[in-house]
């Protein structure tokens, strides 16, 4: 079990890897990487050919994430799962993840790995999937309120391993021996889409962030978080 679950990275990665914006963008006759911000995500698909294709390619992202986990899942077949077997499965998770933001495909120049994060938590039941389902939630309501996507990606990434904590501490059986590489992976994984963010924050800071749905002149915006 642990070899396969071991072999099963190189495909998660391989997988996460699939620009799936890039492919959307180029079937409609137009290259996503010199339009806007350049970046692979569903929020540059949104300037390039509008809302509908953005949340297609929001759902085959997060799609990236989330095939891998199950597939996982149905390999390990065991109601808790032990330190080493989460290590292996969160492993497959980050493949898929880098995958999306370092893609062998492009180069090794991905997006933010936002949609597909979403994916690999809401895969790996029970430990992330409600927490996400929550954080999910709270990436809606930033972006209604402020109508900063960017804002919402980075408020969600930081809400993720906090309601872990929280979930963990109010929930019998869970504790943090046993995952804490759940903890490592939630604390890491939302840090490197800040980290992505970088550029988001100073425009944020700056007061020049894009703002959902702007209408300009290229068509639909839907901020610049990817």
């Amino acid at each position: 079990m642990y070899a396969i679950l071991a072999l099963a990275v190189i495909p998660a990665y391989l997988l996460g890897s699939i620009p799936f914006g890039v492919i959307i963008a180029k079937a409609k006759g137009k290259d996503l990487r010199s339009i806007g911000s350049g970046n692979i995500g569903a929020t540059n698909v949104a300037r390039a050919l509008g809302r509908r294709w953005a949340y297609f390619c929001f759902v085959l992202d997060v799609l990236k994430g989330l095939a891998p986990m199950l597939v996982v899942r149905a390999l390990i077949e065991v109601p808790n799962p032990t330190p080493s077997l989460l290590t292996l499965w969160l492993l497959v998770g980050c493949a898929s993840i880098c995958g999306h933001i370092f893609p062998i495909y492009l180069k090794f120049k991905g997006g933010k790995g936002v949609a597909t994060s979403l994916g690999v938590a809401l895969g790996l039941w029970p430990y992330y999937t409600i927490c996400a389902s929550l954080v999910f939630v709270i990436w809606i309501l930033v972006v209604l309120v402020s109508r900063y996507v960017s804002l919402a990606s980075i408020i969600a990434s930081i809400a993720f391993p906090l309601i872990l904590v929280l979930a963990i501490v109010l929930t019998p059986g869970w504790d943090f021996v046993n995952l804490c590489p759940l903890l490592i992976a939630a604390t890491a994984i939302p840090l490197m889409v800040i980290i992505r963010h970088r550029e988001n924050i100073k425009r944020l800071v700056a007061g020049t962030e894009n703002k959902v749905f702007n209408r300009q002149a290229s068509g639909e915006d839907l901020g610049s978080s990817s």
